[in-house]
Formats: structure tokens, sequence, C-alpha cells
């Protein structure tokens, strides 16, 4: 297929693995950058192969050789950039979570079926062999029925002044880590009866920073009955990024979902023992902007579209809800018109 022509939004860290190292696998086409500060731009540009510098984000959006849009800015950015990519005409690549909340991804679902363009949500671990074969086995019956389903998400805490703990960035534990948790859960609905309901959940405020969760864990209920707990710390003392499906007759966990190229063990226990499964360690980042690009190219239905962020964002509200918060607030220039 042609490459893909990427113009990206934002000089963010995040980049660099999820974008940039990819692209230099999968020859994509970095063609335009921006940033708030043009000389960041040209340091990122530098650094990294993109072809040239915009003052701004607009440019970018304007630059007819650009025909895709990553969107790596901060969470509160992330709904508003999207719909002025689509509103250019542009495919959408965004950064997880893709909105402040479901009334905001509501939003912009209804411009990405306006402008009939592909809408791409970066949950890139669901893109790795190691998801696919966790559900083949669970598929397959070797653990028996799902009764239940773990995910955590653990990490030491970021410096005070990370935009991560920033409420007006929409920062918290939830919206960084536990939008993960939360649609590993979602993943499963097909096995499960359909998606998942938050039906209970408790967390604590990050001291200092005022509204912004430092951990929460909220509980969650299939229409079929399997429950499942889905976790977020963001001051842990340790990292741990495992997902873990227990059935009637066995069990199955994945260590480190979220970072396969460190670690892509699935270990497997049933009543005949234990064993280990290795998918792989090419990054989950390079399988992501390969089904990207083929969405763009083919047309082929992506598994992160706009309907599932709006239906992951619904888990988020619920999630804050349930535990005591206030779901990050709506970008009012968006619904601005």
């Amino acid at each position: 297929m042609e490459p893909l022509r990427i113009g990206i939004i934002g000089a963010a860290r995040i980049a660099e693995l999820a974008m940039i190292k990819p692209a230099q696998l999968t020859g994509t086409r970095l063609v335009a950058v921006a940033a708030r500060d043009r000389a960041r731009a040209e340091a990122f540009a530098d650094k990294h192969g993109v072809e040239r510098v915009h003052d701004s984000y607009e440019e970018v959006l304007a630059d007819p050789e650009v025909e895709a849009v990553y969107n790596p800015l901060a969470n509160s950015l992330h709904s508003i950039w999207n719909v002025r990519a689509l509103r250019a005409g542009k495919h959408v690549f965004t950064e997880k979570p893709s909105a402040n909340n479901s009334i905001d991804a509501t939003f912009v679902e209804k411009v990405v079926a306006e402008q009939d363009l592909i809408f791409f949500e970066g949950f890139h671990y669901v893109h790795h062999p190691l998801i696919a074969r966790l559900h083949e086995i669970l598929a397959s019956g070797e653990l028996g029925e799902l009764r239940h389903v773990e995910t955590v998400m653990n990490m030491p805490a970021p410096p005070p002044a990370d935009p991560r703990w920033s409420l007006d960035l929409a920062g918290g534990a939830l919206m960084d880590l536990g939008c993960y948790s939360l649609h590993t859960h979602r993943m499963l609905g097909p096995y499960a009866g359909g998606e998942p309901t938050v039906v209970a959940a408790s967390g604590a405020e990050r001291p200092g920073h005022p509204g912004v969760d430092e951990w929460i864990t909220a509980e969650t209920v299939f229409p079929n009955g399997v429950t499942g707990a889905a976790g977020c710390n963001m001051a842990s003392d340790h990292h741990e990024m495992s997902h873990r499906l227990i059935g009637s007759t066995g069990e199955a966990i994945i260590k480190d979902f979220v970072n396969p190229h460190n670690d892509d063990r699935l270990v497997v226990t049933t009543k005949d023992g234990t064993r280990t499964e290795r998918l792989g360690n090419r990054s989950s980042y390079t399988y992501q902007l390969e089904a990207f690009t083929n969405a763009v190219r083919t047309g082929e239905p992506t598994r992160t579209d706009a309907a599932g962020a709006v239906a992951t964002m619904k888990l988020i509200d619920g999630s804050y809800r349930l535990s005591g918060f206030d779901s990050r607030p709506s970008d009012p220039a968006l619904h601005a018109g």
C-alpha cells in the first residue's frame, strides 16, 4: 500500500513511542508537525525526520499533503482537535482517551458520521497478538466458563507538575491508566453477553490536586453475570499492568499487556498444569499503526472507532461518579459550533 502521510499536532513525549518508531518501521511518511513553540517543533522534526514544520496546528490541518492527523495532545485537547481535523477532511488517529467525557465523545462520533472519515483511538495493546491469543484460548473452552476478569494498572507517581495530575488538562489515574483497564473489559463483551456495566467504584484524591484521582478501582458486571475489577493507581510503589481471566476450569494472565515489547508472556493454568506462551516482542504500537493504515487505505472497520470511544467514556464517567469524583468537564469550544 502507498505509505500513509501523517501530520502530527504537538511534540508530545508519547509520539516517539506511538508514532515515530512505528513510522520508521512501516515506511509511514511524517509529513508535518507543529507545536505551541516553533523551536520545539523544529527540534522534534530534526530529531525524528519529520519533513516540515508548521507554525500552528491549523496549518498542519490545512496542509494538502497531510491525509491523516495524529493527536498526542493533553487529554483535554483531544476532542476539540479531533473535530477540527475531521472537519478539515483528515482521518484521525487520537491518543486515548479521545474525549473529556461521554458527552464530548458522542459529539465527536456525530462529526465522524458526518465526515465519513476514519476515527481511530489509540488503545494500542488490542492490536498485539497477545490479546488475540488470549481471546482465542477463552473461546476454545480451555478455561471453562468465564467467571471473572481482573485488570491492574499500577505505576509510580509522575512528578507533581506533570500534566497527568492536572484537572484542567483532564488528568487523573482513571483517564491515564484506568481507561485501559475498562477497555480490556469491553473487549470481552463478545464472550460475556455484551458490554459491561460499572456497578461500584472507590478511589482517592491526589494530595495537593483537588478533584484529581490518584487511584480508582471499578467493579463491573457483564450481561451474563461475569464480574470484573478494573484498577488503576498512578502513585503505586511498583509497576504492574496485568490482565487476568478466571474461568471455571482455569485461568490465563498477560503479565504486561500494555508493554509486550518488554514482556510478552501469556501464562495459562488449568488442571493439566501451567504453561507460558510468548507472542513476540514486536511493539504493539507498530501493529497499531499498521491497523490504522489498513483502515485508511481499505476502509476496513477499526477495533477502536468512535462508537467504541463513547462506550469507554461512559464507563469512565460511571467510575468517576460511583467513586465520588466529577467527570472531566466538557470543552465549551467543542459545543460552540
